[in-house]
């Protein structure tokens, strides 16, 4: 007769444990792939757990991240309205221009406009406004015109000198217009020239005009020209006001440059005493 043993535990006899198949493969099973870390007995629903991507964010989660998001652009919104001024705009603020502005008639029948001012300043030769529309040229808003000059000159001119060789040539603008009611405060404190045309409502809705209309204090603020042809009588207007008179020729070209270099002459006194912060 078979003796069974049994195992006391806490006094209490433990049954015996009966052989089983399954527990002997799983036993090999786990040693075999112990080192791989593989779940042998893992079906296809663990495979489906493991694959299921995580649950979308809940309608409340969304609201709490689109408020947070709105509240940060309203604190940004808030700032801004501030006008703020990084550290990089505040070392590198924007510079303002020093181009010196030249007003000149818009009209047409004017000896000077934006059709010929680049023939006369720029290359000092005189050609009329009609010869230009003839020749093809479309008027355009505004014209920007290159002085050269001499650096020594320009440095004798403005009170000191450079260490620089002699006859070294740049290039300097100057911004011509013809609708001044177009120029800001900043536009106006670089305005150095006008050419006056004759009739005063030239000056219509400028600033510094007169009530009667007169511009006598712009002239203050500017210095002021008039061209005209050495065979016509002066305006009367014209002789009222404290302008410099420039003359041409009808026929006579080779003169042209005597009054071109008149008008730098006259206008280099006016700024170097009003306005030499400007470029010129």
């Amino acid at each position: 007769k078979a003796v069974v043993s049994t195992q006391s535990t806490g006094g209490r006899q433990m049954p015996p444990k009966s052989y089983s198949r399954y527990d002997q493969e799983r036993f090999r099973a786990e040693k075999e792939t112990e080192e791989f870390k593989i779940d042998t007995l893992g079906g296809f629903a663990s495979m489906k757990q493991q694959n299921t991507p995580a649950a979308a964010p809940s309608a409340s989660s969304n609201n709490n991240n689109r408020s947070n998001s709105q509240h940060h652009h309203q604190q940004k919104d808030r700032l801004n309205s501030g006008h703020p001024r990084s550290a990089a705009q505040a070392k590198n603020p924007k510079r303002e221009s020093k181009t010196p502005i030249v007003i000149v008639p818009a009209s047409i029948s004017s000896l000077i406009n934006l059709y010929n001012v680049r023939d006369f300043l720029q290359d000092s030769r005189f050609v009329t406004a009609r010869e230009k529309e003839m020749q093809g040229y479309r008027k355009q808003n505004e014209v920007t015109i290159s002085r050269k000059r001499d650096l020594v000159e320009m440095n004798a001119l403005r009170g000191h000198a450079a260490p620089v060789t002699e006859n070294q040539i740049v290039t300097v603008p100057y911004r011509i217009v013809d609708n001044p009611l177009r120029l800001d405060r900043k536009d106006w404190e670089r305005v150095v020239a006008v050419f006056v045309a004759g009739p005063a409502w030239q000056f219509k809705g400028w600033p510094g005009l007169l009530p009667d209309g007169s511009p006598v204090n712009i002239f203050t603020k500017m210095k002021a020209f008039h061209l005209k042809f050495e065979e016509v009588a002066m305006d009367k207007n014209v002789l009222k006001w404290d302008v410099t008179l420039l003359t041409v020729s009808k026929n006579k070209r080779h003169l042209d440059s005597v009054s071109a270099l008149k008008f730098w002459e006259e206008l280099d006194k006016f700024i170097v005493k009003n306005k030499r912060h400007l470029r010129f």
